[in-house]
């Protein structure tokens, strides 16, 4: 199995777990709270962390599969070399900003709240574990976003197909 292959895999499974985790964390919140008439007091905390681990791992994952919400207004009506060199510039300009804002900003989140022992109110969990997800989704989507540059380009049509 490629290594990519085991990316796509993992990265699924693991927003799967993730999501499922939300959900359930959340109808226990609600049930807490209207149900028992005792709110819990790490539901929301948990939530709002598992909300930032499935937004930045989706975005990575989704820069993989090429599904990403985008504007092809231009691409579209361009062909060829054209559309290609347009592709290899979008795919440029994400790679740069996940490697600067990213890897880099991420590095130096994660260090600044470990070395001051951030840590989160309810469930005293150090924060620049919760921030770790920032550089590590960065260097995913540069990983993908330099596949996508390898690759041959798709055929709109056998992409439709794919989508549909």
């Amino acid at each position: 199995m490629k290594f990519r292959q085991r990316l796509d895999s993992t990265l699924y499974w693991l927003l799967v777990i993730l999501m499922g985790t939300m959900v359930l964390n959340v109808l226990w919140q609600v049930g807490s709270r209207f149900i028992l008439r005792s709110p819990s007091s790490i539901t929301d905390e948990l939530a709002r962390f598992l909300l930032i681990w499935v937004s930045l791992l989706g975005a990575s994952y989704v820069t993989g599969r090429k599904m990403h919400l985008a504007i092809d207004i231009l691409p579209s009506k361009l062909e060829g070399k054209k559309q290609r060199n347009l592709n290899v510039l979008i795919n440029v300009l994400v790679a740069v900003f996940a490697l600067f804002a990213m890897v880099w900003g991420g590095i130096k989140l994660v260090y600044i709240t470990l070395t001051l022992n951030q840590t989160s109110a309810s469930l005293n969990v150090p924060l620049g574990y919760v921030y770790l997800v920032v550089p590590l989704s960065g260097l995913i989507i540069i990983y993908y976003s330099i596949m996508n540059l390898t690759e041959k380009p798709e055929d709109p049509v056998e992409l439709g197909k794919e989508i549909a």
